[in-house]
């Protein structure tokens, strides 16, 4: 099944100005998306991958093929000194010689030395599959406007697939249960063993994959590194320190609360969720986790393509009131939403904070299909409604 990512019209446009670096997890697309754009746009691209010791002599040597328009170099970050190499190549490139750079670590702010390579690229993260770009929907979203929700044919089934099988495109494409749990226990080994091990100096990879299998539990609570540490028995700067990696490496994300002098607002522990919402057996926690993912998809995707200053939150009050997301736009409330498995009762919390706030657009979303109607300045909806309507 061929199917256009939704990155790949705004990365060609932007090829044309400066490098182009594509961020997101092992396995989410990226040289997918790098080759179709050589393929569409450029007919004949070249491919040089870190990892592959005749691609690594020809990057180091300055041999590239002169043929190519576009040359795309993978994994180039498991270099130390992968900035000033970039960098020197692009300074000393030929007219018509275009650069796109990915990788499964953070490339926009993993920092290992190297000269700044600022004002010399556009950096994107590639996010997996949502019902929006699971339904190839080109919804033109604008930070501060209401997005266009409709009851759209096919997102129920395109929802369901990608709550059970997550948003990767080889499980979520092939669709079984089999196909999903083998991808997972694959993808965990090569994380830890592959990524991890060749680039941070971590001595207990053991302990660090039971840190992985206690994370799901965690989705969509407030995250105690201290709880944390007790269960594993290691240090507070150790707990730190593998949060951190997990996180450079994509496998969770943590969201913070919102802060506002209008209300009493929780300052501390931010919430917890997985770039592979499948992982998490718990159904109310994996709706919200789908829900955050698709949020977070929107936010990254606002600011990397079209410079909007779009930030993910939830909301939370010292009296224990709760919101699960808040979108800003500027720091300024744009969209809330609470998440709901079945209850179709307007949340009294988010009615709260939308009176505090002034939040412009609050939807409850439901996992239940055909819900739709509005009550108090609150739309209440089907959680594929929603999610249709975003990127």
């Amino acid at each position: 099944m061929n199917r256009c990512r939704y990155l790949l019209q705004s990365v060609t446009n932007d090829l044309h100005e400066k490098m182009v670096f594509i961020g997101g997890p092992r396995q989410v697309g990226k040289t997918t998306l790098a080759r179709e754009i050589g393929a569409s746009a450029y007919g004949h691209c070249e491919y040089l991958n870190w990892d592959n010791r005749d691609h690594r002599k020809n990057i180091t040597a300055g041999k590239f093929s002169p043929a190519s328009g576009l040359h795309i170099f993978d994994e180039l970050h498991k270099f130390k000194q992968w900035k000033n190499l970039i960098k020197g190549i692009y300074d000393t490139r030929p007219e018509g010689f275009d650069i796109l750079v990915t990788g499964s670590a953070r490339l926009d702010t993993y920092r290992r030395g190297g000269d700044s390579l600022m004002g010399r690229y556009h950096h994107y993260r590639l996010h997996p599959f949502s019902v929006a770009e699971a339904l190839v929907f080109n919804n033109k979203l604008q930070p501060g406007y209401e997005p266009q929700i409709t009851c759209a044919a096919g997102a129920r089934s395109a929802f369901e697939q990608l709550l059970a099988c997550g948003g990767f495109p080889e499980p979520f494409i092939k669709g079984d249960a089999r196909t999903v749990r083998r991808w997972h226990n694959q993808r965990i080994e090569r994380l830890v063993r592959e990524d991890i091990r060749d680039m941070e100096n971590l001595r207990d990879l053991s302990a660090l994959q039971l840190l992985i299998d206690l994370l799901p539990q965690r989705v969509s609570a407030l995250l105690s590194l201290n709880s944390l540490r007790e269960d594993l028995g290691v240090a507070h700067k150790t707990i730190t320190l593998w949060m951190d990696v997990l996180e450079r490496f994509y496998y969770h994300f943590r969201i913070p609360p919102f802060t506002s002098s209008k209300i009493r607002s929780l300052r501390k522990e931010p919430k917890l969720y997985l770039w592979d919402w499948s992982e998490v057996a718990d159904t109310g926690a994996r709706l919200e986790n789908i829900v955050a993912s698709h949020l977070l998809k929107l936010a990254d995707y606002l600011y990397d393509s079209q410079g909007y200053r779009v930030e993910l939150f939830f909301l939370r009050d010292t009296d224990g009131r709760e919101v699960d997301f808040m979108i800003t736009r500027d720091g300024a409330p744009w969209i809330a939403i609470e998440v709901k498995a079945a209850d179709t009762s307007v949340s009294k919390h988010l009615h709260y904070f939308r009176t505090k706030l002034a939040i412009p657009y609050c939807y409850q979303v439901v996992g239940e299909k055909g819900v739709d109607f509005a009550q108090n300045g609150i739309r209440v909806t089907s959680i594929e409604n929603l999610l249709a309507a975003l990127v």
